[in-house]
């Protein structure tokens, strides 16, 4: 069975106003040193996996934490609590919280973080660098081959906007209602090489096209590739990379059992010799827009044809699509249920607003987020 392994990015808040708080770097200092004071550890942190769990990310105001690669969505879920509630332990030692929020509804001004990486994107990008805190979820998928990893790059294009409705997260953005459901994976659209991509057909053709672009100059490096799903540079799997980070963690689990079973039946599709789906990166860009506009609030791109249809109708299609995969890795019921509630409750972005409307403040809508990060 395919291995998965989830990377989440967190708001990390100042815990009486609500606001985002630059104290990444104290944040992964303390995992680090806690680490290496903990039971089983050689003294120098050696032993124990938190000193490696949690990263700086681009923006002094987030943390990020990577699990370890799962076969069982039970044991996955698991370890993203263990690390959620870890988080929040480090970031409450410093008068901090931290929030599952892909982006800030309360006003922030960003500061990016310093490394020389960072500070490069920071003068190369200018504002759009310095607009981007935001935060994603991306969810890492084993595969066999660079070639099988390819394959499956071409084939899932079309319904990685669905998990984009699916995750939706990010309602506001500086204050603001932004009238999309998603406003993260359009700030993160900014960025000159993220988006979808073209069929490839071969990994030879996928290489040659990633050679390209860094060689432009554009990008830092091969980890600039911002596609919404690429071959990893540094483990054996495919890496999707549209969603935002989830308000609950079991949303987090089901987008991750919803990718493995999109790469399974895409790699079973390219092994019987079906062809991908021949959409134009135009308008698979339109169906990412629609996704983001939407949420589940509102009609999607139909990813087979590309016509607008209800959000429930979308959903239940991609169901469709990988039910053999979900039903072989034993994650069909689990699947079903998660995203029977999704419909009926809604995304991170609905409860959002829904609390907004019920409370008038966006700092009660932070503060509950808070409380269900580690629900």
């Amino acid at each position: 069975m395919r291995t998965v392994g989830v990377e989440e990015e967190l708001l990390l808040l100042d815990h009486a106003s609500g606001e985002p708080k630059a104290l990444a770097t104290a944040v992964v200092a303390r995992a680090a040193r806690d680490s290496a004071q903990s039971p089983g550890s050689d003294g120098d942190g050696g032993q124990d996996a938190e000193d490696e769990t949690f990263e700086k990310e681009l923006h002094a105001h987030q943390i990020e934490f990577a699990t370890q690669p799962q076969s069982d969505m039970g044991r996955l879920a698991a370890e993203i609590v263990r690390w959620r509630a870890e988080a929040a332990r480090h970031a409450g030692d410093l008068g901090a919280s931290v929030a599952a929020l892909a982006t800030s509804p309360l006003p922030a001004s960003p500061s990016v973080n310093v490394g020389g990486r960072y500070q490069w994107m920071e003068e190369q990008f200018g504002l759009t660098t310095q607009e981007q805190l935001t935060c994603g979820c991306h969810v890492h998928v084993s595969v066999e081959s660079d070639e099988e990893g390819v394959a499956v790059v071409d084939r899932i294009r079309p319904w990685l906007a669905v998990l984009v409705a699916l995750s939706a997260n990010s309602p506001f953005w500086q204050g603001k209602d932004s009238q999309y459901a998603s406003y993260r994976s359009r700030v993160w659209g900014r960025w000159p090489m993220a988006g979808p991509t073209e069929v490839f057909g071969s990994a030879e053709r996928y290489e040659q096209q990633v050679s390209d672009m860094v060689s432009t100059g554009v990008l830092h490096d091969r980890g600039m590739v911002y596609f919404d799903a690429r071959l990893s540079h540094r483990y054996p799997t495919v890496e999707i990379r549209v969603a935002d980070v989830c308000l609950d963690a079991s949303t987090t689990v089901l987008i991750a059992t919803l990718a493995r079973a999109l790469v399974e039946t895409a790699a079973r599709e390219w092994r019987a010799g079906r062809p991908p789906v021949g959409h134009g990166v135009s308008l698979l860009r339109l169906a990412a827009w629609r996704a983001a506009r939407s949420g589940l609030d509102d009609v999607l791109l139909h990813p087979l044809t590309m016509r607008p249809t209800p959000s429930d109708e979308v959903v239940h299609a991609l169901l469709d699509h990988v039910s053999e995969a979900l039903e072989d890795s034993g994650d069909l019921a689990a699947a079903r249920e998660q995203t029977a509630r999704l419909l009926k409750q809604g995304t991170g972005a609905r409860f959002q607003r829904d609390l907004l409307e019920k409370t008038g403040s966006l700092s009660a809508v932070v503060a509950e987020c808070v409380r269900r990060t580690q629900a």
